[in-house]
């Protein structure tokens, strides 16, 4: 493994997680007072990085993905959850 592979996946790691505070709040709070907006456009996105990954072969790409991907659907199903309760 390269420097360049670890400082990808090291930098993947901190992506990936970026949501997560966000959905440890909204969980804990059961209230979602954030865009969904922003997270459906994230969701997209996130969808579209994973099949380029796939493309590539990149398994830093897909797993930094794959896990923004599972956040961001998180975030919108809290949203939806508490927005009608």
């Amino acid at each position: 493994m390269t420097g360049a592979d670890i400082l990808g996946y090291a930098a993947g790691a901190v992506t990936a997680f970026t949501f997560l505070p966000q959905v440890i709040k909204t969980w804990q709070s059961k209230s979602a007072k954030i865009s969904l907006n922003m997270f459906i456009i994230a969701f997209v996105n996130e969808i579209m990085w994973l099949v380029y990954g796939i493309m590539l072969n990149n398994w830093v790409i897909i797993s930094t993905n794959a896990v923004m991907l599972i956040m961001s659907g998180i975030m919108i199903m809290l949203k939806r959850k508490y927005n009608h309760q």
